[in-house]
């Protein structure tokens, strides 16, 4: 979880805005992007190898050409479990930690005083329905699988996240080679640069035909509006940030575009800006904060994917050996021997050992080579998890419940975590917050509350996964409700111990219960006075119908016969 901080100021932030004046000169930028892009380079070879055995249709490395179709080089890729399994990781991160079809994410304050007050709570309930829906109606979930695959295979994913004036939000993915990323101190992905390619006519579309340098608009003017033109984009922190000027120089983020070969004095072929940083760019796992990009499964898993490759390229060869054996044939056979069945060879000679036969015999023992396959096969899926998200998945999502997830794979989640708890602050907060920006600043999201105005706003997930790995603090709260259950009918006094208000409370808070579902602190207490009062007045009542019913018994009694009353009203009772 973490905090939007004073994510709702009296002036929203425009997510983007129109070009005014260029923020950064032309060779500035384009020294930043050669140094993002030198950086990277030892990452490329790594990928490029983790795409050819593992994912051959991700990645997009220098020499290929746009819509020129990956070819998957079976030679190398004979066994496709890696294929399955990371998309099975992908399937499984999609249903578990942000499925479209189930809540994942609900808002909170950190402030917790502030919490406690209705219309708060209200507000920000209504505010989570409406995100929902928003990511539920744009293209958000298909990326995020996307992105999943991305990071098992090379550890970092990259998407960007913009305003859509049909969706309201649209996000666009990048694959591995084709963007570059920096950082900052902390280790946050600040910057992120790209080269891709855009066809004459889309860059007209999206640039205006005065923007283009003169080849691209000549071919513009030629109709070619189908050829392909590299272009450079870059994004980062902006040197002339103010927050008090409202024009493009001044913007937190700054965004540039220009094209190859247009030369420096052209300029840029659109500047604009961003209040925040619209990347999306999770990591599976660095090293340290110095490390700009990630590992992850990928990484982990290249020896085993070669071992299985070349385990499968020998058992063939071994299959094709036994089946067709390699043949000798003497000088007295006519011709190419005809192996087809039912085929003829002829030859001249009667003697014995001459003709056409077997140069030797492959007897393989391929138990236990598939014994070794299978090995290879499990640790691949292993690897990738997929042994636990295939369970997922397998199972009926709407019965399926957290506790069912962490009694069958505790172990497994427990590795999960440090993952999840990354994909929380890198991928997600960040898509919540940067949604949450352009809804707001497109009135999607009604005024809050005035005391919200400042206010922190924390980000709770109640996935599967999410509370699989709370469930080790909902096993505590359990345990000790029933050992105070089971004291308490021993000793009445030991139930003291121990607040059930405070044990709900945090319980509903862990599964993610609607915020409806928990009443506020004003309302448990009118409750409480009410309950109060009803006793009381009972108590009252049960007294004067106790006094009746007294008076009546003793309005009925006959005195004399040395009674009770007798006793009672004593000698001067009545004559």
């Amino acid at each position: 979880m973490d905090n939007f901080e004073s994510l709702i100021p009296k002036n929203a932030p425009v997510p983007e805005r129109a070009q005014k004046v260029p923020p950064a000169d032309r060779k500035k930028s384009e020294s930043r992007f050669a140094a993002l892009k030198q950086e990277a380079r030892p990452w490329l070879l790594v990928w490029k190898e983790l795409a050819a055995q593992m994912r051959p249709t991700r990645g997009f490395f220098e020499g290929r050409n746009p819509n020129d179709g990956q070819k998957v080089d079976h030679k190398v890729l004979l066994d496709n479990t890696p294929v399955r399994a990371i998309r099975t990781l992908a399937a499984g991160f999609t249903s578990g930690l942000s499925s479209p079809s189930r809540p994942w994410f609900k808002l909170g304050l950190a402030d917790l005083d502030a919490m406690e007050v209705s219309e708060n709570r209200e507000w920000l309930e209504t505010a989570g329905m409406r995100m929902a829906a928003v990511f539920a109606g744009s293209n958000i979930y298909g990326v995020l699988h996307s992105i999943y695959e991305e990071i098992a295979v090379f550890g970092t994913a990259a998407a960007i996240v913009v305003s859509d004036f049909k969706t309201v939000i649209r996000a666009r993915l990048f694959t591995a080679g084709e963007y570059y990323l920096g950082t900052d101190s902390d280790g946050r992905v600040n910057a992120f640069a790209r080269e891709y390619y855009m066809t004459v006519g889309q860059m007209e579309e999206m640039f205006g035909a005065d923007k283009l340098c003169r080849t691209t608009r000549a071919l513009f003017d030629d109709n070619k509006v189908d050829k392909h033109i590299k272009v450079f984009h870059l994004i980062e922190k902006n040197p002339n940030y103010s927050d008090e000027r409202a024009d493009n120089q001044s913007m937190a983020y700054s965004s540039c575009y220009w094209e190859q070969g247009s030369g420096v004095e052209k300029g840029f072929l659109r500047v604009s800006g961003f209040n925040s940083m619209p990347v999306l760019a999770p990591r599976w796992d660095t090293t340290t904060s110095a490390f700009t990009y990630g590992y992850g499964p990928g990484h982990d898993g290249l020896g085993d994917c070669k071992m299985l490759q070349k385990l499968q390229a020998e058992k063939l060869m071994a299959l094709a050996l036994m089946n067709k054996p390699p043949l000798q044939a003497d000088a007295t056979v006519q011709g190419v021997p005809n192996m087809m069945p039912g085929g003829v060879t002829r030859s001249s000679s009667v003697a014995p050992n001459t003709g056409v036969r077997a140069s030797y015999q492959v007897q393989p023992d391929l138990s236990n080579m598939d014994a070794t396959i299978n090995q290879s096969q499990r640790a691949i899926i292993a690897n990738f998890y997929a042994d636990l998200f295939a369970m997922l998945m397998q199972q009926d999502q709407r019965a399926m419940t957290a506790r069912e997830v962490v009694e069958r794979h505790s172990e497994r989640l427990l590795l999960l975590g440090p993952v999840l708890e990354r994909l929380e602050s890198e991928l997600l907060d960040p898509l919540i917050a940067r949604a949450f920006e352009i809804m707001l600043e497109a009135g999607l999201i009604p005024e809050p509350p005035e005391g919200l105005r400042d206010a922190d706003i924390k980000i709770t997930y109640i996935s599967i996964l999410a509370q699989a790995q709370k469930m080790v603090a909902l096993t505590g709260i359990e345990q000790a409700v029933a050992f105070t259950a089971h004291a308490a009918a021993i000793d009445p006094e030991a139930a003291d111990a121990s607040d059930m208000v405070e044990a709900v409370e945090a319980y509903n808070d862990l599964i993610g219960a609607p915020p409806k579902f928990s009443r506020s602190k004003e309302k448990q207490a009118e409750r409480k006075a009410a309950r109060a009062e009803a006793q009381a007045a009972a108590q009252q009542q049960a007294g004067i119908a106790q006094a009746a019913e007294t008076a009546k018994t003793l309005g009925d009694t006959q005195l004399g016969g040395n009674s009770a009353l007798d006793a009672l009203l004593g000698p001067t009772g009545p004559k």
